[in-house]
């Protein structure tokens, strides 16, 4: 059984908040998967993780490029898995991929000061405990840190 984690943020940007989880997920020796739903993000997305901190980047490469099975974390506008990633973070209100039982983790982040997002997040979440899928909500204190409320 996948386990689909929803962070609801509200105190940190999505630029802030994704490249903390991927690089624990690295850590754990864990493949990712970033789906956006447009073009501008994924590009956004793509630039982002090579210039996040001064101190790190994140070695990644998008599903266009033939090398992309072979990368630590691929940035995706699809519900396809070319490096046959542990975990994917679905951004933007992409969809559960229909494969969703193929990952370890599966986590949607979205932005809660945004009316659609926090209706999409729900509808997910529906999808989810529907699917059978063990789903869990984290949300930000107002020191950024990261509580389980559901």
């Amino acid at each position: 059984m996948t386990e689909i984690l929803f962070y609801h943020m509200q105190r940190q940007p999505l630029e802030k908040v994704l490249p903390n989880l991927v690089e624990r997920s690295l850590d754990r020796g864990w493949q990712a998967a970033i789906q956006a739903a447009t073009e501008e993000r994924l590009q956004a997305l793509d630039d982002h993780l090579w210039t996040y901190s001064d101190e790190s980047f994140l070695p990644h490469g998008t599903d266009r490029e033939p090398d992309a099975g072979s990368q630590p974390v691929v940035l995706t506008l699809r519900d396809i898995n070319p490096n046959t990633a542990s975990i994917r973070f679905l951004v933007e209100g992409a969809d559960l991929p229909p494969d969703a039982e193929a990952y370890e983790r599966i986590c949607i982040l979205f932005d809660g000061t945004d009316q659609d997002a926090l209706l999409r997040a729900r509808e997910q979440w529906k999808q989810a405990k529907e699917a059978g899928h063990a789903v869990a909500y984290w949300q930000q204190d107002d020191s950024g840190r990261w509580n389980k409320k559901a």
